[in-house]
């Protein structure tokens, strides 16, 4: 979730890590904060409460040079999030400063031991304690920093991605991670280290993904070093970056999400590109191809995530026993680490993360190897902890996502795992051809059809105004859009603050129809495929109790306009694609709700974009 930044090369540092801060802004954060060793020696770190922003003004006024700097934008776990728990954290001499994305469990003890020796704490956070760990060891030990911090890691129990300098020693920058994500850029005598590849790109595009459990060294002059906690020598495994720097700008559009949802049709093409032939009404998954056997003889899947991914995957569920008839289990990620669920080595785990660093999904991944069970991930972000950590898998291949509310990840997870049930049917022979068939070919029409649905976006942006005084908003849908009813709601949630619940239509009678005013928004999924005639009912039962009905509908659709206050109208599909074209008029209304009440939309409130803490 925090964002953590460094540099050692030949470059001025500190404009090359607060770029890389205001890259690393989508990840959510409540404060950040800088260290640097100037050519006297003198460590200097600079702090501020606040955004990126607060703290370049801070550091105007400072002496910010040096060529070696590491950079932090915190988002607070221990402690109120203020100047003096904002990272860098001093240790106690402040010969060294450290930065840390992720949790110390046992920080408790450590603290405790660590003040019986004479230590004093200036924060309350866990990330202090970790530094004055290492500054003990080392003093205590006589080692060098890279000893001391191998030392000081076998002792901590929790997650953590660390960055540590030290005053004496202007020539190294260590890094180490443990269940949160870290990652080297290899420049021309320089190197890079980031909680992800955007404050990179911009420099370089080789790059190492570190390891669990891995410590990498970045010294002047010399070849990356990487060993793990253990001591045992890993040969660094250098990938080129896929992204471009292009990706990471607004492009024109005021905010990056505006910009992710426009970007839809392009993205989902992207997803489906070498998969769907549509000439030979044909998909191919080569993670399915080659474990075939694994999933036509699966006895059961679950489907593991969190958030957005959660509501991509109860479509998969829908989708898979449709055309697959393989019973599907949809969990969230957070609830299946720890409830001692029931796993065999006949199962197939699918889990479903943008980030691929999602602390929970990482975890529930690690508990279903150990029973055995195949792993299959679906993710956005190549290299990330969770593809390297599963048997196979499939990318969405949508490019960056800096919004932290999911809109074109959603609809690639989405895509991405109708294919993949498509594919199971198929070989099952649970599928007929002309079903099959009917559907590859829809599917290849859907960026076409999203951008018909685009179209509509100033008349939705006009009525969307009308809803920002609204503090309670109900999404309802059946079947296939139930799961979007779900993801429309926590969008409106995520961005706009304005309390929003989703619910099967039908279940409206069973307590919400209470909350049923004419102050009541309700956002009805209504399209010509699936239970037209008992939504109908339902926005029947809406009217006769005053409220206002936003509806969304199949083009020509008649009926339920009438009932409706506003509809938003989308082209006629298959079923099972409806929530690929319902979620996106959605996206928008929240969007525009949002932007009417000021918010900010790009990073909301309280919000990170990758959750790698639990």
């Amino acid at each position: 979730m925090c964002g953590i930044v460094g540099y050692i090369g030949t470059r001025q540092a500190y404009p090359v890590i607060i770029k890389g801060l205001h890259r690393l802004e989508y990840r959510g954060y409540d404060s950040a904060g800088v260290a640097l060793i100037n050519e006297n020696g003198e460590l200097n770190v600079y702090k501020a409460k606040g955004k990126v922003a607060d703290l370049e003004r801070f550091a105007s006024q400072q002496d910010t040079k040096g060529t070696i700097g590491i950079a932090h934008t915190r988002w607070a776990t221990h402690g109120e999030p203020n100047q003096v728990n904002a990272h860098p954290h001093f240790s106690q001499s402040e010969e060294l400063a450290i930065i840390h994305n992720g949790i110390i469990e046992n920080y408790a003890l450590l603290k405790q031991s660590l003040i019986e020796h004479g230590f004093h704490f200036r924060s309350q956070t866990d990330t202090e304690v970790l530094v004055q760990l290492i500054e003990f060891i080392k003093k205590t030990n006589g080692t060098d920093l890279f000893t001391a911090v191998q030392l000081a890691l076998s002792q901590v129990i929790g997650a953590y991605a660390i960055a540590v300098v030290e005053k004496s020693n202007p020539n190294v920058l260590i890094g180490a991670r443990k269940g949160s994500p870290l990652v080297v850029g290899i420049g021309d005598d320089e190197f890079f280290l980031a909680s992800d590849a955007t404050p990179i790109v911009e420099y370089t595009n080789q790059v190492v993904y570190i390891g669990d459990e891995e410590i990498v060294k970045l010294e002047r002059g010399k070849e990356l070093k990487i060993k793990t906690i253990s001591n045992v020598e890993k040969t660094p495994e250098i990938k080129k970056l896929e992204m471009t720097l292009t990706q990471l700008e607004k492009g024109g559009y005021p905010h990056f999400m505006l910009k992710e949802i426009f970007e839809q049709p392009k993205t989902l093409s992207d997803s489906m590109r070498g998969r769907v032939n549509i000439e030979k009404n044909n998909i191919a998954l080569s993670g399915f191809i080659d474990n075939k056997d694994k999933f036509l003889n699966a006895g059961r899947i679950i489907i593991t995530a969190c958030g957005t991914s959660w509501h991509a995957g109860l479509i998969g569920k829908y989708a898979i026993e449709e055309f697959a008839r393989i019973p599907v289990e949809v969990e969230y990620s957070s609830e299946f680490r720890y409830r001692k669920p029931v796993i065999s080595p006949n199962d197939i785990v699918i889990a479903i993360s943008q980030s691929g660093e999602t602390a929970d999904t990482l975890a529930a991944v690690e508990l279903a190897k150990s029973k055995g069970a195949f792993i299959f991930g679906i993710c956005n972000v190549v290299g990330s902890s969770i593809p390297r950590n599963t048997h196979s898998g499939c990318y969405t291949h949508v490019g960056p996502e800096i919004g932290v509310a999911s809109t074109k990840a959603f609809t690639a997870q989405v895509t991405v795992l109708t294919m993949l049930a498509l594919l199971i049917g198929k070989e099952k022979g649970t599928l007929c051809d002309e079903k099959y068939l009917k559907i590859v070919s829809e599917l290849g029409k859907i960026p076409d059809k999203i951008t018909d649905i685009l179209s509509q976006n100033d008349t939705i942006a006009q009525f969307a105004k009308t809803f920002t005084y609204a503090q309670n908003f109900i999404y309802l849908g059946r079947g296939y859009n139930y799961p979007v009813a779900l993801e429309g709601a926590l969008k409106l949630k995520e961005i706009s603050y304005i309390h929003a619940e989703g619910y099967p239509a039908a279940e409206m009678k069973h307590g919400p129809i209470a909350l049923i005013s004419q102050e009541m928004p309700v956002v009805v999924l209504a399209p010509n495929a699936g239970m037209y005639e008992k939504v109908l009912s339902n926005i029947q039962e809406i009217k006769a109790r005053k409220g206002k009905i936003i509806s969304i509908v199949t083009q020509g659709d008649t009926e339920v306009k009438r009932l409706s206050d506003y509809t938003i109208s989308i082209p006629e599909t298959e079923e099972c694609l409806v929530p690929l074209l319902a979620a996106i008029p959605l996206q928008l209304m929240a969007y525009h709700i949002a932007v009417v009440k000021g918010t900010d939309v790009d990073q909301p409130r309280n919000l990170a974009k990758s959750v790698t803490v639990e």
